[in-house]
């Protein structure tokens, strides 16, 4: 243990107080003291969802061809959206990117055919780029975020359906 016992501690409950205030789900810090003299932390929490009921109508009209979206979802939309039975949302906070890298192709758009498990956008989180994968197999009705965003930690990211 570190020669600085009481200010770590000190340093942990802060840390804890900032996960329960900010609603994130993780944090990791090194701290430097000199040679042969650190601390290491991961302070998480997990997060306990609600059950949510959902009713299916037996047959929905269908549309002739969507139309691309890339709004962002706000207020009592983005509650009703987060609820839609095709969300996908946000496992984390972060920045959402809609490409690899500036200029290249969006990983997905409206329309598009999606494999469980295909990369849907990126979500940048304490400088590491975090790939989302679809949780399902469809069709891409709406993208909800523009690239660039921020979102919050279960914020609806796209509708697949």
């Amino acid at each position: 243990m570190s020669k600085h016992h009481e200010a770590d501690i000190a340093f942990i409950r802060q840390l804890a107080e900032l996960l329960r205030e900010t609603e994130l789900t993780e944090i990791e810090v090194d701290r430097e003291y000199g040679e042969d003299d650190h601390l290491s932390v991961r302070v998480t929490r997990q997060l306990q969802a609600a059950p949510v009921q959902v009713a299916v109508p037996a047959a929905a009209p269908v549309a002739a061809a969507p139309a691309p979206v890339a709004a962002e979802a706000t207020g009592d939309a983005a509650d009703d959206l987060a609820r839609h039975p095709g969300a996908v949302a946000s496992p984390m906070v972060g920045t959402v990117y809609l490409q690899a890298e500036p200029g290249a192709p969006s990983f997905v758009r409206v329309g598009d055919q999606v494999s469980e498990g295909q990369t849907l956008l990126i979500v940048e989180a304490m400088k590491t780029m975090n790939q989302i994968p679809s949780p399902r197999s469809g069709t891409v009705k709406r993208i909800l975020v523009a690239d660039g965003t921020p979102v919050e930690f279960g914020a609806p990211l796209m509708i697949i359906e």
